[in-house]
């Protein structure tokens, strides 16, 4: 149910935008997005636990400001980040 610490490397390796990038929010919104991904996994077998589904929903609206804020700093970064990830906004 939770990113391996293998791909979570491997995610922010692919989305940093420097050496040693953890924090800019390309790599944070790639990370969360991996994470949301799982947790979506989760919920087709388990379609009752609902302690998961709230931490999901933080998630989401985690993801949701960090791209806010990347669409106001800089829109051609938001937009290259979106269409990498392959999210619908």
């Amino acid at each position: 149910m939770s990113i391996t610490a293998e791909r979570k490397q491997a995610v922010i390796q692919e989305y940093a935008t420097k050496a040693g990038d953890t924090g800019s929010p390309e790599v944070q919104v790639a990370v969360l997005s991996e994470r949301i991904s799982n947790l979506t996994e989760h919920f087709k077998d388990h379609k009752k636990d609902n302690h998961s589904r709230r931490g999901l929903l933080k998630l989401v609206s985690q993801r949701r400001r960090l791209l806010d804020y990347l669409k106001g700093v800089d829109q051609s970064r938001y937009q290259v980040l979106i269409g990498k990830l392959g999210l619908r906004r």
